[in-house]
C-alpha cells in the first residue's frame, strides 16, 4: 500500500515539502460539491445517504453528516461496524447480509439503539436469504428492517421478475423477525451500450416504482413509517429523483439516494456521467477534488517521458490518468498539450509527448484520476489542501 507523510511532517507547502507521488485532496472542490448535493436534495425533497464506501475516511463521512446527510450507506458488515464506530445513527447496508456472525452482532448492537436518529436497514432478494436473516435472529426479541432489493437482467443481486418479489415480501410479511421496510435498486451499473444514459433506465426505475405499489397494494409494507424507495448512484441520481421522488407517488414515501462519488467527482467516469458535468445543462458544477501530483524520473527517448507514479498509486480500472499540466517556478499548475499517460507498471508511467516539447526530469505534474473509490484505497492518509495547495490538514481511510 502506498503510503504519505502525516501533517506534522508536511510543513505548509506541499510542492515543496511532499514525497512524490502524493494524492491531495481540495477543500474549496470539495465543501463544493458536498453543499451542491445538499441543496439539490433539499428542493428535490429527497434524504441523502451517501455510499460510504467512496472514501472509507470518517473526515468525509463526518462531512457528508455536516451537510446533512439523513444516513450513511456501507458496502460490506465491516463498513457497516466502523461507520457503528463514529457514531452514525442510521446506516444503510446497500447489500443482502447472509453471515450468521454479522448478522447477530447486528441484532446485538444495532437494533438495540434507542432513538429517532437510530436505524439499520439491509437488502433481502429471495426466500433464502430472508431465511438466513430469520436464522441469525432466532432466539432473540429483535425485529430488522429489510429492503426487498429489485434487480435486472444480467445485473447482480436482486429479484428480476414482479411475482419473485411478491414471493419473497409476502415470507418476509410472515417473519417474526423481519419487517419489510421499502424497496431498493442500484442503476449505476446498467450498461450505456454507448448512450450517455444507459436504454433500460427508465424502465428500470418504473419497474421499482411499480414494485414499491404492488407490494403496498398487497399490505406487505409496513406503513409505520413511509416506505423507503432507495437508488442513485453519482451518475443517475437526478433521474432517480425524478422517476421515484415523493411527487412520483399518491402516497408519502421516503426516496433515498445514495451518491457518495460526487463528493470528489473526478476526470473520468463521472466527468462523463454526472448530470453535474458530462451530461450538464447549466449549474451546478462538480469539481474534481482529487488531484496526484507526481514527477518526471527519465525521457529516454524523445517521445517518450518516465512519471514516477504507476497502478499502485492510481486507479485503473476505469481510464488512465489524465495530465493537468506541470507546475511551474512558482508553483501554479500550467497546462500543457499533447501528453497522454499511455500505459503504468507497478510504480512507473509511460506518458507520450511531443518532441519538441520542454519537459525535464523532476518537472512536477499535476493528474487527474478517474474513479474515486479506487484512488481512496491506494492511500492510508490524504493531504486537504487549499487552492495554493497549502496544507490544511488531512483525511484517512480507515474506516
Amino acid at each position: 500500500m502506498t503510503s504519505s507523510k502525516g501533517v506534522a511532517d508536511l510543513g505548509a507547502d506541499t510542492l515543496r515539502d511532499l514525497d512524490y507521488p502524493a494524492l491531495v485532496l481540495h477543500e474549496d472542490a470539495l465543501e463544493s460539491n458536498l453543499a451542491a448535493m445538499a441543496d439539490f436534495c433539499a428542493g428535490a425533497g429527497v434524504l441523502h445517504a451517501p455510499h460510504a464506501k467512496t472514501s472509507l475516511s470518517p473526515q468525509v463521512v463526518e462531512r457528508h453528516l455536516r451537510h446533512g446527510a439523513w444516513a450513511m450507506t456501507a458496502a460490506t458488515p465491516a463498513q457497516v461496524r466502523g461507520l457503528h464506530r463514529l457514531g452514525v445513527g442510521r446506516i444503510l447496508l446497500a447489500n443482502v447480509l447472509v453471515d450468521d456472525a454479522s448478522i447477530r452482532w447486528v441484532a446485538d448492537d444495532l437494533l438495540s439503539r434507542p432513538g429517532e436518529d437510530a436505524g439499520f436497514w439491509c437488502y433481502v432478494d429471495s426466500i433464502a436469504g430472508a431465511e438466513a436473516l430469520e436464522r441469525g435472529l432466532a432466539g432473540t426479541d429483535r425485529v430488522l428492517d429489510v429492503l426487498l432489493e429489485v434487480g435486472y437482467v444480467g445485473g447482480r443481486t436482486g429479484t428480476r421478475t414482479a411475482e419473485e418479489s411478491l414471493r419473497v415480501a409476502q415470507h418476509v410479511a410472515s417473519s417474526t423477525h423481519l419487517r419489510l421496510a421499502g424497496v431498493s435498486g442500484f442503476e449505476g451499473l446498467m450498461p450505456t451500450k454507448g448512450h450517455d444514459v444507459p436504454p433500460g433506465i427508465d424502465a428500470y426505475l418504473a419497474n421499482l416504482g411499480s414494485t414499491v405499489r404492488l407490494l403496498r397494494d398487497h399490505g406487505l409494507i409496513d406503513e409505520s413509517v413511509p416506505p423507503i424507495v432507495t437508488a442513485g448512484g453519482s451518475s443517475y441520481f437526478d433521474l432517480v429523483a425524478d422517476a421515484l421522488g415523493p411527487r412520483a407517488f399518491d402516497f408519502p414515501v421516503r426516496t433515498v439516494i445514495r451518491s457518495g462519488c460526487y463528493a470528489t467527482h473526478d476526470h473520468g467516469t463521472y466527468r462523463r456521467t454526472s448530470p453535474w458535468d458530462g451530461r450538464a445543462s447549466g449549474a451546478p458544477r462538480l469539481r474534481p477534488a482529487l488531484e496526484l501530483l507526481a514527477s518526471i524520473w527519465s525521457r529516454p527517448e524523445p517521445t517518450l517521458v518516465i512519471a514516477g507514479f504507476g497502478r499502485r498509486d492510481v486507479p485503473t480500472d476505469d481510464t488512465l490518468p489524465v495530465v493537468l499540466g506541470r507546475y511551474d517556478a512558482s508553483r501554479r499548475l500550467a497546462p500543457i498539450d499533447g501528453v497522454t499517460v499511455d500505459r503504468v507498471n507497478d510504480q512507473h508511467a509511460f506518458l507520450t509527448v511531443p518532441a519538441d516539447l520542454e519537459l525535464s526530469v523532476g518537472d512536477l505534474l499535476g493528474l487527474g484520476l478517474s474513479h474515486p473509490c479506487g484512488a481512496f484505497d491506494r492511500w492510508p492518509s490524504i493531504p486537504l489542501v487549499d487552492a495554493d495547495h497549502i496544507v490544511m490538514g488531512n483525511v484517512t481511510t480507515d474506516l
